[in-house]
């Protein structure tokens, strides 16, 4: 985790110039803008992703909105749903709340119509991951539990109240609502058996004589 958020913060890919204007107060200023659209479709081209470099983009279009590329924004609001289930997408929306409005009647601004797309995918790989963490958990509980309270279930799924009771339903087990402990049905891996392992040994052993005939 802590390397994690080590790359995320400065990743290994970063050039020192870039590292300079991100870390500086370089990055407030307005000329070093194309520096950083530069940099962001260089990131595209090579698979690279740097989220601080990014959001100092939205920074310099939030105070100058002059600088506003509303193909740029679009840009890098794809570029932070790859790093889902981060946090990426709502930072640099949190950067657009008072974006200009695009006056120009012959290139209309193509953000207000994609954004809404934009932000029900995130919402749908947000609920990918969460569903694939579960099926993990599950799998865990089912092979280390015969019987699990209903509260220390719900805390590895992050459930609760109506929507566990919906999940343990789905699942097929069964809760008792008196005590709230919840019955998880038998399973090669949850059963305790006693096992008798017996083990047949035979040695073969050879005898190999050697005979030395003696001179007579």
């Amino acid at each position: 985790m802590v390397a994690t958020a080590s790359a995320w913060v400065s990743p290994p890919t970063r050039t020192p110039e870039i590292e300079k204007l991100v870390s500086g107060v370089d990055r407030y200023n307005p000329s070093n803008v194309g520096i950083l659209e530069d940099y962001l479709y260089h990131q595209i081209r090579s698979e690279e992703y740097d989220c601080l470099a990014n959001l100092a983009i939205l920074k310099l279009y939030q105070f100058n909105p002059d600088l506003y590329n509303p193909d740029v924004v679009i840009n890098i609001l794809i570029k932070a749903l790859t790093s889902s289930p981060f946090p990426d997408f709502n930072l640099c929306i949190s950067l657009l709340d008072e974006r200009p409005l695009n006056t120009n009647t012959d290139e209309p601004d193509p953000l207000p119509s994609l954004l809404p797309v934009l932000t029900t995918l995130y919402n749908l790989l947000q609920q990918c991951f969460e569903d694939s963490v579960r099926e993990v958990v599950i799998r865990a509980v089912k092979a280390a539990f015969t019987r699990i309270g209903a509260e220390r279930l719900g805390t590895y799924l992050d459930l609760s109240s109506a929507e566990l009771d919906a999940h343990i339903e789905k699942l097929g087990w069964t809760i008792d609502s008196s005590t709230g402990v919840i019955s998880i049905p038998p399973n090669p891996d949850n059963q305790i058996e006693s096992t008798v392992v017996q083990e047949n040994i035979q040695r073969h052993v050879s005898f190999t004589l050697w005979i030395e005939d003696s001179a007579s």
